[in-house]
């Protein structure tokens, strides 16, 4: 194969990343903001349980998460994932929503209670406060804890493979079964260009919020 072709087939590879990397994204972050407020619930039994199930998914491998997802729905009620790829979704989803909600936690926690009180000397509600006065100054606070998360779920894709999503280390190690070896060290330029873009990103981000001060 040219290094053309050996390009265009880890580009197909790398696009089933970036959709997983997407997704993921799309589905972990609100999720995570609700487990967020579960483990933040007065509710000593809401918050024992959330508290519960986020030390359970943090403290077990995500590739261990992805084949259990994968295969017992199927052992136990005979009826599979519908795909590898929505087991992968599901799997990541509920992984990296676990830690953010840590995360956002964190921050929601480390705002002053005297700015919920003023925000309700002003009348506003507790939503009104919560995203009219706090809500832009928590992302201030997560940016660089969230964006660690995102860029190590970029190279966490490649865990998918563990139920044979064909995503870019995949297409690399069927190359590699055929005796080309090198597209396997060339993935890495392509995970590298997309986290410089993040990095590049979440810099440009903090700077737009940094009229907020601790």
């Amino acid at each position: 194969m040219s290094f053309w072709d050996v390009t265009l087939t880890l580009w197909n590879g790398f696009q089933t990343s970036l959709l997983l990397f997407f997704l993921t994204l799309l589905f972990s972050l609100p999720l995570g903001l609700l487990i967020s407020f579960g483990s933040m619930s007065k509710i000593k039994a809401i918050s024992s349980l959330v508290k519960i199930i986020v030390w359970m998914v943090r403290g077990t491998p995500l590739m261990l998460q992805v084949i259990i997802i994968f295969y017992v729905p199927g052992l136990l009620f005979g009826t599979p994932i519908s795909t590898r790829f929505n087991a992968a979704i599901i799997a990541f989803s509920i992984n990296y929503a676990c830690y953010f909600s840590e995360i956002f936690r964190g921050g929601i926690e480390s705002i002053s209670r005297s700015q919920y009180e003023a925000g309700q000397v002003l009348g506003l509600t507790k939503l009104q406060i919560f995203f009219r006065v706090i809500f832009l100054q928590v992302i201030k606070r997560i940016i660089p804890p969230t964006a660690n998360e995102i860029i190590t779920l970029v190279k966490d894709t490649a865990l998918a493979r563990v139920v044979m999503v064909v995503e870019i280390i995949r297409e690399a190690e069927f190359m590699a079964a055929r005796g080309l070896i090198w597209p396997l060290f060339y993935t890495g330029a392509f995970y590298l260009v997309f986290v410089g873009f993040l990095t590049i990103l979440f810099g440009y981000m903090e700077k737009r919020l940094s009229y907020f001060r601790a």
